[in-house]
């Protein structure tokens, strides 16, 4: 009795658990889409989903000849895809150079890549500041995809390297055996075996750049190449500026892309987690 108390407990306490977290994620997507149906720009509401809701926002966002929203989504897609195809390719070559060759400094730059893991962005964000500067690349979305890339590079590597361990040097050496060259084993063997972890890497990487609002802060500073991000911060960025309601249907429609990109990749995604950190 004791036993089957204790377990009927544990459970309880589970479902407990998950019913707090999903009160934690679900409550503010529910109050963010009701605020964003409310007619009026206040920041109150007398109920979640307002009775006389209305889409006025959504339709200004498109519509109205003072809005840079279209022009921002449009940035955004161009970063977060540029990111997410540039970090696969450059990802997938590091992680298989890495896992299939043995060359000098192979270990080091392993540790180089979970060293450069431990410190923050923010530590280089004056740095990159400069770079960009110099090459004249700042206020401009390459130099913001390039630092993308670039720094995302060490994780996803690291990550991919584990996963493309687990696949059996047999494959390769048999490809060999058939006359293959060291590109075509790449192409034609190894990348269709990581699919999962490749598309893990490209939903991060189209994720990353869609939310993110300090970077692109400090390097784009024209209003028309600004970023879904830092775009509709500026509905909210001082006392003449209290659009929430506006914030929110923008903020809304951002996780359109993701939501489509997620489906297309979702059946790949969970093998994509889990295999990565088997072996490595």
């Amino acid at each position: 009795m004791n036993a089957k108390f204790k377990s009927n407990l544990e459970v309880a306490g589970i479902y407990l658990i998950f019913g707090i977290m999903t009160v934690i994620i679900v409550y503010p997507i529910i109050w963010a889409i009701g605020m964003s149906l409310n007619s009026s720009t206040s920041f109150y509401s007398s109920s979640i989903i307002p009775e006389n809701w209305s889409l006025v926002h959504y339709k200004w966002l498109f519509t109205d000849p003072h809005s840079d929203y279209l022009s921002w989504y449009k940035n955004s897609m161009i970063v977060s895809g540029a990111t997410a195809v540039f970090s696969v390719v450059m990802t997938s070559l590091v992680a298989y150079a890495f896992s299939r060759y043995n060359f000098v400094g192979k270990k080091s730059g392993l540790y180089t890549f979970l060293i450069l893991q431990m410190f923050p962005a923010m530590m280089a964000m004056v740095a990159l500041y400069i770079l960009l500067n110099l090459v004249g690349l700042l206020d401009s979305l390459t130099g913001l995809i390039l630092i993308y890339v670039g720094g995302q590079i060490p994780f996803n590597a690291w990550l991919v390297k584990g996963y493309l361990d687990t696949i059996p040097r047999e494959l390769d050496e048999a490809a060999r055996i058939d006359g293959a060259g060291h590109f075509t084993v790449f192409l034609r063997v190894i990348m269709p075996l990581a699919k999962p972890i490749l598309a893990v890497v490209a939903l991060f990487n189209f994720m990353n750049p869609l939310f993110d609002f300090l970077l692109p802060s400090i390097v784009l500073q024209s209003s028309e190449n600004y970023t879904l991000a830092l775009g509709l911060f500026n509905f909210i960025n001082d006392q003449f500026s209290n659009n929430f309601t506006r914030f929110a249907a923008g903020a809304i429609l951002i996780a359109a892309p993701v939501a489509v990109l997620y489906l297309f990749l979702q059946r790949y995604l969970i093998s994509g987690l889990t295999a990565g950190g088997t072996k490595g």
